[in-house]
């Protein structure tokens, strides 16, 4: 039995611009690898390249002025509602920027303790403290200030709250800010609002929409198609933007299937194995201490080839240790175990031998590990290669 399972690498490429072509660089990247690292390649193996690199290469970036001007077409008045965005100075600040050159006058929804991935203005446990319900008071600015102070965030050293007014009243915006955790409270305010959460989005729309807002649009909706000769994305907008300069942000890439079937064919034929294709962006993960939630773009991967469809069929090795084959063990339990997964069915839902296995998406899961393998830093390998992670146990 060989004893290496599933092996991620890290691969290095040149630092690509605008116009290079990233399913070439790809392609002579893995070429590359494979003769150093002396690599066999199998159809199994699998070929990701972060959104980054992609988005950087079609050019897809944006002024403050684009999103201005976006903002003033589609919302034609001079006051905004603007709820839930996140604490970040790398992925909304600069949107937030281009947004409120477009208005007079923002309402600021913030939801609290903390946004929705994770990032805190201050402790929960200055709820208690405070005998403050966060899923019904609504606080003024002012009262939230007597409560909780002016709290940094413990990473950043920032109080966001400071930071986003100094941002919009920096473009002639005023700023008030509201804090809530239902999203209607906006509509106090103002009738017309701009939904700048991520993931729960599309049910903050229908909420306001059924309450009677007049006009209600998500980021989704802003720069979805170009302004002059911006870049923009048809399915996201700004979701999954990051800033790339002090004016401008980098968007999430287009016409990302187009790209991994591409390379898919390239390295087939550079290789002459059919290796399987993604494009991954944040990972779906959890910090247990800072307790930030690592998915801030609108999904792990926008993209991927047909064999990274679906979702993990496999059963809990323990599970057949402790229970089936309790009474065996040595070559007799390894054989057992073999021919378990040999005849397991199709689709173990609901199967008890299934249990505890981790039931999320392929593409959630490789994208997490391509994630954590590439880093967001200076490793400088924004393509990773992954051998091994369709192998069972039963594989030699």
């Amino acid at each position: 039995m060989r004893t290496v399972g599933t092996v991620s690498r890290g691969i290095r490429c040149p630092v690509v611009k605008e116009g290079d072509d990233m399913v070439r660089v790809t392609t002579e990247a893995i070429v590359s690898m494979g003769r150093e690292e002396h690599v066999t390649f199998h159809e199994k193996d699998i070929v990701a390249v972060t959104e980054a690199v992609v988005a950087r290469t079609q050019g897809n970036y944006a002024t403050t002025e684009d999103i201005a001007e976006c903002c003033r077409k589609k919302f034609g008045c001079d006051e905004i509602g603007i709820t839930f965005p996140i604490l970040s100075r790398n992925r909304i600040s600069v949107c937030l920027k281009g947004i409120a050159k477009a208005f007079k006058k923002a309402y600021i929804l913030m939801s609290y303790p903390a946004d929705e991935v994770g990032n805190h203005l201050f402790s929960e446990d200055l709820l208690d403290e405070k005998g403050v319900d966060p899923y019904r008071d609504v606080l003024s600015e002012e009262r939230y200030r007597e409560l909780f102070g002016y709290t940094l965030h413990p990473f950043t050293g920032v109080d966001y709250v400071s930071f986003y007014k100094e941002l919009f009243e920096a473009e002639g915006c005023k700023a008030e800010f509201i804090f809530a955790n239902d999203v209607k409270a906006i509509l106090t305010y103002t009738k017309n609002v701009l939904c700048c959460d991520i993931h729960t989005r599309e049910r903050s729309k229908r909420r306001l929409t059924e309450a009677g807002a007049e006009k209600v649009l998500t980021l989704a909706n802003i720069l979805s198609e170009p302004v002059g000769d911006s870049g923009y994305n048809p399915e996201y907008g700004l979701y999954g933007s990051n800033k790339a300069t002090e004016d401008s942000v980098k968007l999430f890439p287009r016409d990302c299937q187009s790209f991994v079937d591409k390379l898919q064919q390239s390295l087939y034929e550079a290789t002459g194995v059919k290796m399987n294709c993604m494009i991954y962006g944040d990972g779906a993960f959890k910090d247990p201490v800072g307790k930030i939630w690592e998915l801030a773009d609108p999904v792990v991967s926008p993209a991927y080839t047909e064999r990274l469809a679906g979702t993990p069929n496999e059963l809990k090795l323990k599970y057949l240790a402790d229970n089936d084959f309790k009474d065996l063990k040595g070559e007799e339990l390894t054989e057992a175990m073999k021919e378990a997964i040999h005849k397991k069915d199709s689709d173990l839902k609901g199967n008890m031998s299934s249990e505890g296995t981790t039931p999320r998406r392929l593409t959630d899961l490789i994208g997490s590990l391509c994630d954590l393998t590439s880093g967001s830093g200076d490793k400088g390998t924004p393509i990773v290669f992954i051998q091994g992670y369709f192998d069972t146990y039963a594989e030699g």
